[in-house]
């Protein structure tokens, strides 16, 4: 018996070493960047491309002398953590795909002029930055001519803050760099020291757990990539050039991170990306503390991102998710014309299966209240506080019910509109308003550039991936439906603190980043975002032009321009729309990656156009008057849309003009964008939850798309958009003033 339960007890302590050993990595591979393919994409192709759009532009009498180039800036492989993990089979995720797909998917896939990667510096060892420096390098070299590439490839990486209180909660930032040579980029990525836990702090008895739940070669690998990540905190006051190696250079807010990218001096552009996320942005965010502050650079943080495929961040709606309360503290406010808070929202609930459980009306209401209060404590897990919920509980709560594709949980006070409005008068001389140019891109996490160019495939080109049925139950369950709600506790992985269910009904393919630049080159490019003439589109390569026109022969400004004016501005505005497309993918797709390739990797499906467009249908107008004065209210400011344009059907694309006749007699700053809409198409989640709406137009049932199955595509007509760059116009008061000055900007980095 004695040698029995020494056997007994050899063997479980062996069982437990192998478990932490399996926790450390042991057994693991390490995600290296893979091969890119060498070869170039033909130069008669090319060719063709550049015509299609030349033709376009000079069938509108735009200029020729500067070409459309469309991009992503915004592309993750799964060397971050979260792509990581939404690649393992016990998330329905496909595997690796690493730094060296991304360069193939966007030029032999969706057939991009330019892309960035953009992986979270958060989880970055050193050995996975150089690996995506020189993954970047073999990208550029397949073009051969660097003056005349098939695609440029620029290298960067995402600063990914977030925090649980509105306070401390910057956001999201691309930080983009014009060169790839040793002497030009930064030892390491920097990242984003955040309150909340880092992927790589994920403890080891959780990583053991979740290698037993999976029993699969790849969540080996995960656990080897979380130990490869798990490094020192670089120390503070370093210089960082004197840094070690061998740990993870960590910011804790913007300015921080500006002043790290100033002490290297290069190039570089910082991006705000995904601003109005509520799946980041804690109930109560404003972009408030970073208006005219040490947290906003004017020289880097020239370019927002206004969509992706998480969501929409661009208008601005007058509703609150939460109530401040005069001493500081939270209150849940009621429902709002178009707008159902989600604090609301759970107190309902609860009323509701209290007196389905034949409570007095009396008790229902004193846990209504008790509802909405743990779900303001909860934050961005207050729907953790309602137990047994789903998905059609919630309705449309706390969602931007009139937006385009809007972000999941809006947060309106960090839109695009409101950062462009908002003003801050505590600053001795606060500037006119923010400047920021207008990009789109996908976000994407399977390292493929560019999803949006079909609407197809949305577990490849979306985020939407889920559990398989039964894989996580124990981790995901939310308990019974008892008539009462509960405090939310952070669970052991983050990843089953998000309101994933309802959240997969807002994630759709990708947008593109156009820029109106000289040539093909990555000069030209980097120039034409320094500019800002650039624009962002939904995801269809919609051409766009957007002019301020000069007086008497003076030449038009473009979008992005920044001017001081005293006259009437008038403005002009051109739009074609996308090209349609052709089943399957062009010969030189396959022929450069094989059919194996060609289906992982594109899964048969290309940037494949065809010759017709299809049509413009109107172009809006929206005007925006940075405040005044402190007490401004922002409905007054914000008019979007200011004016509607209708265009002729005519497939060769539209021109319009208008001016602002009350520009003078307002004397205040104005800025003016434009939005070309398309005629209607199906696109992948394109009704977002798919609301019955009574009529008053509340929202009465829902039908989400869910993670599974697959092969549902939860297709739904949207119009397809391209928004430009605004153009910023200063007013004077003095009537010998310029009728049109440029104003000069500091070159991007300086």
């Amino acid at each position: 018996m004695k040698r029995m339960l020494f056997a007994v007890l050899l063997l479980a302590a062996f069982l437990v070493l192998l478990a932490l050993a399996a926790g450390r990595g042991w057994f693991g591979q390490h995600e290296g960047p893979g091969i890119v393919t060498n070869v170039p994409i033909p130069s008669e192709l090319l060719t063709k491309r550049d015509a299609e759009r030349s033709g376009a532009s000079l069938s509108l009498d735009a200029p020729t002398d500067k070409q459309v180039l469309f991009g992503d800036l915004h592309v993750h492989t799964t060397i971050s953590a979260d792509a990581f993990l939404l690649g393992l089979p016990i998330l329905s995720g496909e595997g690796a795909h690493p730094q060296s797909d991304a360069c193939d998917f966007a030029r032999y896939c969706s057939a991009l002029d330019f892309w960035s990667i953009n992986d979270h510096a958060e989880t970055f060892s050193q050995t996975h930055w150089e690996e995506t420096i020189e993954s970047i390098r073999q990208c550029n070299a397949v073009a051969h001519d660097p003056d005349d590439p098939d695609v440029v490839a620029f290298l960067g990486w995402e600063w990914t803050q977030k925090s649980p209180t509105p306070e401390t909660h910057f956001g999201h930032r691309n930080v983009i760099l014009r060169h790839t040579d040793d002497a030009r980029i930064p030892t390491r990525a920097i990242g984003a020291g955040q309150p909340e836990r880092t992927a790589s702090s994920i403890g080891l008895l959780p990583r053991v757990g979740f290698i037993a739940m999976a029993r699969d070669q790849r969540s080996l690998d995960f656990a080897r990539y979380f130990q490869e990540t798990d490094l020192p905190i670089c120390p503070e006051g370093v210089p960082v050039r004197d840094l070690p190696l061998d740990c993870r250079e960590l910011t804790t807010t913007p300015a921080e991170l500006y002043a790290k990218l100033d002490d290297w001096g290069f190039d570089s552009i910082v991006i705000p990306h995904g601003t109005a996320w509520g799946s980041t942005a804690p109930p109560g965010s404003t972009w408030d503390k970073q208006v005219g502050t040490e947290n906003d650079d004017p020289n880097r943080q020239t370019l927002v991102e206004v969509h992706s495929g998480h969501g929409n961040s661009e208008q601005w709606r007058p509703f609150d998710d939460v109530a401040i309360e005069a001493d500081g503290s939270f209150s849940c406010p009621g429902p709002q014309p178009g707008y159902l808070p989600s604090c609301w929202r759970a107190g309902e609930i609860i009323r509701q299966r209290c007196l389905d459980a034949e409570e007095s009306a009396a008790e229902c209401e004193k846990r209504a209240v008790e509802a909405r209060q743990f779900y303001l404590e909860g934050g961005k897990r207050g729907y953790l506080t309602v137990p047994g919920s789903a998905a059609e509980d919630w309705l449309d709560a706390g969602q931007c019910s009139d937006c385009f594709l809007p972000a999941f949980d809006y947060r309106p006070k960090m839109s695009v509109q409101y950062m462009l409005t908002r003003r801050n008068f505590d600053v001795a001389e606060a500037p006119p308003g923010r400047r920021y140019g207008f990009i789109s891109s996908s976000d994407v996490h399977t390292a493929r550039p560019g999803t949006g160019y079909k609407e197809i495939n949305r577990r490849e080109n979306t985020e939407a991936s889920g559990p398989r049925p039964g894989a996580l139950t124990a981790l995901l369950d939310r308990g019974e439906p008892i008539p009462r709600a509960r405090r939310a506790e952070r669970s052991a992985m983050p990843f089953t603190d998000r309101d994933t269910e309802r959240a997969i009904s807002f994630l759709t393919t990708g947008g593109l980043v156009a820029v109106h630049a000289e040539g093909r080159n990555r000069d030209s490019v980097w120039e034409a975002l320094e500019r800002r003439e650039v624009y962002g589109t939904s995801g269809d390569r919609i051409l766009l032009w957007f002019d301020l026109l000069g007086e008497e022969d003076a030449p038009p400004l473009p979008m992005g321009s920044d001017v001081i004016r005293s006259t009437t501005p008038r403005f002009r505005v051109r739009a074609a729309g996308s090209l349609t497309q052709k089943p399957g993918c062009p010969d030189y797709s396959g022929e450069a990656l094989g059919p194996k390739r060609l289906h992982d990797l594109c899964r048969g499906e290309c940037y494949n156009p065809g010759d017709e467009r299809r049509r413009i249908t109107r172009i809006e107008v929206v005007r925006l008057r940075p405040q005044s004065t402190p007490d401004e209210p922002l409905s007054q400011l914000i008019d979007d849309p200011w004016r509607i344009l209708p265009c002729p059907d005519d497939p060769a694309g539209c021109t319009v003009e208008f001016a602002d006749e009350t520009f003078t007699g307002d004397g205040r700053h104005s800025v003016y964008y434009v939005r070309a809409i398309q005629e209607p198409t199906e696109a992948v989640n394109g009704g977002g939850l798919r609301c019955a709406r009574d009529e008053r137009g509340n929202c009465i049932e829902v039908t989400p798309c869910r993670a599974e199955p697959y092969e549902d595509d939860c297709l739904a007509p949207i119009e397809e958009r391209a928004w430009s760059s605004p153009i910023f116009i200063d007013w004077s008061a003095s009537p010998s003033a310029p009728e049109s000055v440029p104003r000069e900007r500091p070159a991007v980095g300086s």
